[in-house]
């Protein structure tokens, strides 16, 4: 089903609870940004660690963002290299807790399960074939509530280990990014060459296709 809407910036029109709302001049929030009917979802954390506070837009105003941008654009994905307002095609970008908060603080356990019915409806609304979660946060919650895999890490992921794979979910292929402000050159260079090899492919089959469980 496709999604009409000629909205860039939070095309669902998803509001955060009152008790997030900021009275301090800012973007009421940091909601999802592109394409809704794009087949490749970039998840992250929330503004405070990959960008945004100021701009009210995903992966910007960081240092993590500046070099997912660069990526995302050698890829295709984006019309520049880096904007803060930047220009998608077929991508779609969102944090699992989208409002913003004070300086210096970060999400409860208690709100980021609060903000999950936004997320999960969101993703589903979406409905994209290649998930893309930034940082061991959005790995961890990805893996674990949209495939089948996290009993393979009982401890901890190994998120370097971890970066640019391809991991099949349920409906959906999940690759992994470590954060980027963590990136060695090979690891940019990594997702660079695994995001054009997916282009390259007919990616669209990952659709329906059974979990790899082992």
């Amino acid at each position: 089903m496709e999604n009409v809407t000629d909205r860039v910036s939070n095309p669902f029109d998803f509001k955060p609870p009152a008790r997030f709302l900021l009275a301090d001049g800012g973007p009421e929030s940091v909601p999802g940004y592109g394409d809704a009917n794009a087949d490749f979802h970039v998840i992250g954390d929330h503004a405070g660690v990959h960008g945004g506070q100021s701009t009210g837009v995903p992966f910007t105003t960081s240092l993590a963002g500046q070099r997912l941008q660069r990526v995302l654009h050698d890829a295709g994905f984006l019309k520049d290299e880096y904007a803060d307002a930047p220009v998608p095609d077929n991508l779609y970008l969102n944090y699992l807790f989208f409002p913003r908060l004070p300086e210096g603080e970060t999400p409860t356990e208690e709100d980021y399960w609060e903000l999950e019915r936004y997320f999960d409806s969101e993703l589903r609304a979406i409905n994209a074939h290649i998930l893309l979660p930034v940082g061991e946060t959005a790995i961890d919650h990805v893996v674990r509530e949209y495939t089948t895999l996290r009993h393979r890490f009982p401890d901890s992921l190994d998120v370097a280990a971890m970066h640019a794979m391809e991991l099949r979910g349920r409906g959906f292929m999940v690759v992994p990014v470590r954060d980027p402000a963590e990136w060695e050159d090979e690891e940019e260079a990594a997702l660079r060459e695994r995001l054009l090899a997916i282009l390259d492919s007919d990616y669209r089959q990952t659709k329906g296709v059974a979990t790899l469980v082992g």
